[in-house]
């Protein structure tokens, strides 16, 4: 399966969301940089962010909101917060 910008933010998305815990999105990033099945005209970029994803869990490196933002941005998307009662 070829891994799209799309399908990255959606990972990324999915644990902003609290859907992916952190361990999930690191072991989904670390297998996407092993296998690079990743579009080819976009392979650049999405081993990047993958590869960054991939060491979120080590403490040096983290994974901070300006981060997300960031690599949501290197994949041309844009991070918006919505506050809504709790």
């Amino acid at each position: 399966m070829t891994i799209t910008r799309q399908a990255v933010a959606e990972k990324l998305a999915s644990y902003l969301h609290h859907e992916t815990p952190l361990a999930q999105l690191v072991d989904w990033a670390e297998n996407a940089v092993m296998d690079g099945e990743f579009a080819p005209a976009d392979a650049p970029v999405l081993a990047r962010v993958a590869a960054r994803l991939g060491v979120a869990d080590v403490r040096a490196f983290g994974l901070t909101w300006e981060d997300c933002e960031q690599l949501l941005g290197t994949l041309g998307y844009a991070a918006r917060v919505e506050l809504v009662p709790a």
